[in-house]
């Protein structure tokens, strides 16, 4: 009996041991933890492209990872820095056209407006009934004193924006040691699922693979495709800042928001300027890029893994909820394997077995 109880102590110290470890282990690279996981899915996600570009540069390994890297800064580095100095150098800019407000006068509607079937009249008259009455001074008044705090508070929140680029380098840093030692660590982690689960650990190390390049291809694709054609289309149609509002356009569009919220304003700013004709094409421009996602998306999302739709969805807005942007691939990645492992695990349970009967009834 006093066997026994040693034992059940010494287990007990053992696993308090490596749990305290693990959590110590995890305390100290919780600073790391986030380009950690961005660094690993970047790579899993892009692994085959890295593959075929060591394959036309010689084969030489260092020579994809260096290419790999490069595309990497220019694809996260560069608009991050890009839109940070655009804040910057257009801060006074910004509070002049804000300021600018208290004699700001809206032109007449555009004869096209009272051309609109069913609302044009109406939408007419409530645009000259504007027009004619401008913006009140008195609100004016309020508005006008915020602005400098409204760019002050700008300028301060650019220190943010520069952890966020530091972030961002160390991701790009990760994802090149894990390109060039890739297959080492898959291998690692494929033993890893092997000794805790079996053939099913496994299983679920290369669906939550599978998993993450279905939503990067499905989500971040999608996204890059949408906020660098609905940038063309702010910089051709003439709209201010057009870079800052491309890089809010990508924000907006991982997080699953979309772009309208950008485009739509800008349209509507260009017909309220007079500008019928860049507001037409930014218009045309708006409706196709913000319903490109539609088709695209799940085109993408099925060339990488063989999911429902509505787990991923559900996926990226819980784990943005939860997450937040890390989120957007953790919460996929969990539940893809949690549905893939249930449905082995029933599947299992009746194989061999005819079911006697169906809970729907004619």
């Amino acid at each position: 009996m006093a066997e026994i109880q040693r034992d059940l102590t010494r287990n007990l110290l053992g696993v308090i041991f490596i749990v305290v470890l693990i959590g110590s282990s995890f305390w100290i690279l919780r600073p790391f933890l986030g380009a950690t996981v961005w660094a690993a899915t970047i790579v899993v996600a892009t692994w085959p492209l890295m593959i075929a570009l060591q394959k036309r540069l010689w084969r030489k390994r260092s020579l994809a990872v260096a290419g790999m890297t490069v595309v990497l800064l220019c694809v996260l580095v560069v608009p991050l820095a890009l839109a940070i100095g655009t804040i910057i150098s257009n801060a006074d800019e910004i509070a002049g056209l804000v300021k600018s407000l208290a004699s700001f006068k809206v032109p007449p509607p555009p004869e096209w407006v009272d051309k609109l079937p069913l609302v044009g009249g109406k939408v007419a008259d409530v645009w000259e009934k504007v027009a004619a009455a401008g913006i009140r001074q008195e609100v004016a008044a309020k508005v006008v004193p915020y602005a400098g705090g409204v760019i002050k508070w700008f300028v301060d929140r650019v220190g943010g924006f520069g952890m966020l680029l530091v972030e961002f380098l160390l991701t790009v840093l990760l994802a090149a040691i894990m390109y060039a030692n890739g297959e080492d660590a898959a291998k690692r982690v494929l033993l890893f699922g092997r000794r805790l689960a079996g053939p099913r650990g496994e299983n679920a190390v290369l669906l939550a693979g599978q998993a993450v390049r279905g939503v990067a291809l499905g989500i971040v694709v999608t996204a890059l495709a949408q906020s660098v054609l609905g940038g063309i289309g702010l910089v051709i149609a003439g709209v201010p800042f057009a870079a800052v509002l491309t890089a809010l356009m990508l924000m907006l569009a991982i997080s699953q928001i979309g772009v309208l919220p950008v485009l739509g304003p800008a349209t509507f700013w260009l017909f309220w300027s007079g500008d019928s004709g860049w507001g037409a094409f930014l218009l045309v421009c708006t409706l196709i890029v913000g319903t490109m996602d539609n088709f695209l998306r799940p085109i993408l999302i099925k060339k990488g893994a063989d999911l429902p739709l509505l787990l991923i969805f559900t996926g990226v807005v819980g784990g943005l909820m939860a997450f937040g942007l890390i989120g957007l691939f953790v919460g996929p990645v969990v539940l893809a394997v949690a549905h893939k492992l249930l449905d082995a695990w029933v599947e299992e349970g009746e194989a061999g077995q005819e079911s006697s009967g169906t809970i729907f009834r004619a």
